[in-house]
């Protein structure tokens, strides 16, 4: 029994793409054969995003099939849009906004108005195996987005966020015909780079299937002397027979910042003016090394027509070296702050495993049967020293060396000892039930997960204790299907947090202008939480538009930073109330006409907090989460310049709240991007030529005020990027 196939009712090609193929005779003249070619290439080149994807333990679905939403971005979208980051491929999700997370350039993500670590991304099924900052997006043939709690289908995310979507990435691997891609891009102000992607099928039956790919990117961003550099190579093997599947993937990671323009911690609730577009406004000495290996392995046999054992598993190894340094306003009218350094080294392991069995049963009433069980092992390697300071501003920035002196400090950075150690056990069973010809599809399904972290002192490695907990988290989901192409749909799935990992140092919400302080519990986890989400909804799969519009619900106790009434000048991390998400979301493609394609949609998200200690706040506005989202992208296929194609792009974010006491809110902000693609023959081989400019009006704006460790009127402002020129060239041999 193979995977199932996701039924991918894509847009339609354009009648004269598939007119020139058919029509192409073997001898044809020099003139036909090119414009065969570059009709086809145009047509490969076309933006595309896939409804359906793999939904952990159910498997790969169409998203009519399902309870949920799901969609999944496909590698045509990071070909054409060439991003650094796993951020700016999501940019195109308007359900979907990227900050930043610890006070680097790790980037998080807001779903659905809660936050998505990157330590929770998934990869081909399995948590702990991505990088945890920062993800280069070359390696992946697929981004897959489903929205909303998941820790049935995927089991509770070992960074303990993840409640309001997962994002799982999907490796490159051979396919069908033959690849041999090289393309060289361009990146505003001095970004260059480079990458290649081979692919091959071998044998009597093309069973063995191999696909090796990697880029170099090196030089100056659009955000004045920020640097980055990225180096991933990967390599992916397949054995495909009758009735056995293996996979094998390897994969290497390095990525390198330095000058980050930061994060702007401001406090009691003052908003200054945004600076210069392009304005860096961090020291020179900050920087952040990341380096990963990671590899996964997958066997799935056929034991029956209809019955499928698989086993998976995989492993991470992480280094993080950084000297870090946020900026903190004392002044918003004047931008007068100051400069906190510190270095924070981490060393990740991590491994996971997982196995089960699907059975597909009956005709008239059908049943697909999924159980089986995974584990995850993590273990996280951390020192720090927080460094005196020194005084900046945020519009005339002042550029000095890091101090000498610790203010601060913890571990051995050169050396640093085991922080914490995390177990995660679980075992799942499930059943789909169809009935009507499959036209009602009833699921319900359990999963025993069981949460084991240990915490250890960072400078002895000396245990301090032990949280354990286990917990059951249902799901319950109907699909009904009043025809082929359109369904109805209903859940109730929980997601279960293991405890957030404490921060080691924060803002005082009482006092913003003392700069960073240390954290009582730093590096120690919380207890496990458990999250619950309702969710019903509709979908439509027809030929030239896909759509899903979803009502949802979510309840999240809250985490955050608040002052420790045991120890004077420190803070603590702790529970504090509940966040309540209510909202609806839209997303849909359509091809108006042929050679027009759109790719839209939008959320309305009220996040409230309830519950709060002493009722203060209660009922406030949630930080950091915009009020309303919008995208829209469109590509026209221009019918008097064969082979050229027109992009745009615009994103909209709405109001923000800027602390959780809401006297304050971040101004909505939109921007524009502008694009083409032209694709001609050389020889025989189609070339495709890029350009675009993201933010093409320059607009000066705070994208964000997420901080999953504020409270108060602390936030974390992150200002949007400027205008930036992308270049790129490929050829296909």
């Amino acid at each position: 029994m193979k995977e199932p196939m996701m039924k991918l009712h894509l847009l339609p090609l354009p009648a004269l793409a598939i007119a020139a193929v058919i029509a192409a005779p073997a001898q044809a003249q020099e003139g036909t054969s090119q414009e065969v070619i570059v009709v086809s290439a145009q047509r490969a080149n076309q933006t595309e995003v896939i409804a359906g994807g793999t939904l952990g333990v159910l498997g790969a679905k169409d998203a009519l099939d399902v309870p949920f939403v799901v969609r999944t971005f496909d590698e045509s979208l990071i070909l054409n849009q060439q991003p650094l980051t796993l951020g700016e491929v999501l940019e195109n999700d308007p359900s979907i906004r990227t900050t930043y997370a610890f006070g680097n350039a790790a980037e998080q993500f807001v779903i659905r108005g809660f936050p998505l670590y990157g330590d929770d991304i998934g990869m081909n099924g399995l948590y702990g195996i991505s990088p945890r900052q920062l993800i280069a997006p070359e390696l992946y043939s697929g981004v897959q987005v489903l929205n909303g709690a998941n820790a049935f289908l995927n089991g509770a995310a070992p960074g303990g966020t993840g409640i309001g979507g997962n994002v799982s990435l999907q490796l490159k691997r051979a396919g069908d015909s033959p690849l041999t891609r090289v393309t060289a891009s361009y990146l505003s102000d001095s970004h260059f780079g480079g990458s290649a992607d081979i692919a091959r099928r071998f044998g009597e039956n093309d069973q063995f299937g191999v696909r090796v790919n990697g880029a170099y990117r090196s030089g100056d961003v659009a955000v004045n002397d920020e640097f980055r550099r990225t180096i991933v190579g990967g390599a992916s093997f397949d054995w495909t027979t009758d009735n056995l599947r293996v996979t094998l993937d390897g994969a290497y990671q390095r990525y390198e910042v330095n000058h980050l323009r930061p994060q702007v911690v401001i406090g009691n609730g003052a908003i200054p003016e945004v600076p210069e577009a392009d304005l860096n406004y961090g020291p020179s000495f900050a920087r952040t090394e990341l380096q990963d290996i990671f590899g996964l392995a997958r066997i799935e046999y056929d034991v029956a027509d209809n019955a499928m054992l698989y086993v998976s598993g995989g492993a991470l190894d992480g280094n993080e070296e950084g000297t870090y340094a946020g900026i903190t306003i004392t002044d918003a009218e004047t931008g007068a702050g100051t400069i906190g350094p510190s270095i924070i080294p981490a060393r990740i392991n991590n491994e996971a495993v997982e196995a089960g069995l699907r059975v597909k049963l009956g005709e008239t009433v059908t049943h697909e049967i999924n159980f089986g069980g995974n584990i995850n092992w993590q273990q996280f390697r951390t020192a720090f020293d927080f460094r005196a300071g020194y005084d900046t501003n945020l519009y005339d920035p002042v550029d000095a060396p890091i101090s000498p002196v610790s203010t601060f400090a913890s571990g051995d950075v050169d050396d640093p000892k085991l922080n914490s150690r995390s177990v995660q056990l679980s075992a799942f069973a499930s059943d789909t039930i169809g009935f009507w010809n499959d036209r009602i599809l009833l699921t319900g399904g359990l999963r025993l997960q069981e949460i084991t972290q240990k915490n250890y002192d960072v400078v002895t490695g000396d245990f301090t204790g032990r949280l354990s907990t286990s917990a059951i988290t249902p799901v319950v989901g109907l699909v009904v299907k009043p025809t082929e192409r359109i369904s109805l749909f209903a859940n109730r799935i929980e997601g279960l947090q293991p405890g957030a990992r404490a921060p080691v140092s924060g803002i005082d919400p009482d006092n913003p202008g003392s700069g960073e302080l240390p954290v009582t519990n730093g590096g120690q986890a919380l207890a496990p939480a458990r999250s619950v989400q309702y969710e019903v909804g509709g979908k439509i799969g027809l030929d030239r538009v896909q759509a899903s519009l979803a009502l949802f619900t979510i309840e999240q106790p809250s985490s955050y930073l608040a002052i420790d009434p045991d120890v004077p000048g420190q803070l603590r991390f702790g529970r504090y109330g509940e966040q309540r998400n209510r909202g609806i979301e839209l997303f849909f493609t359509v091809q108006p006409t042929d050679g027009l394609r759109l790719i839209a949609g939008g959320s309305v998200v009220d996040a409230k907090l309830k519950r709060t200690p002493g009722g203060v706040n209660e009922g406030n506005d949630a930080l950091g989460v915009p009020d309303y989202t919008l995208n829209a992208n469109v590509e026209w296929d221009v019918p008097f310049v064969p082979g050229f194609t027109l992009t745009g792009r615009a994103i909209h974010t709405g109001e923000q709240a800027a602390n959780v006491t809401n006297t304050s809110y971040l101004d909505d902000w939109t921007t524009l991007d502008l694009g083409a693609r032209y694709v001609l023959a050389a020889g025989g081989a189609p070339i495709t030529l890029r350009f675009g400019v993201d933010n093409v009006t320059d607009e000066r704006f705070w994208s964000s005020s997420y901080s999953a460790f504020a409270s108060g009127d602390t936030a974390r402002l992150l200002q949007g990027r400027p205008r930036t020129f992308r270049g790129s060239v490929s050829v296909d041999f």
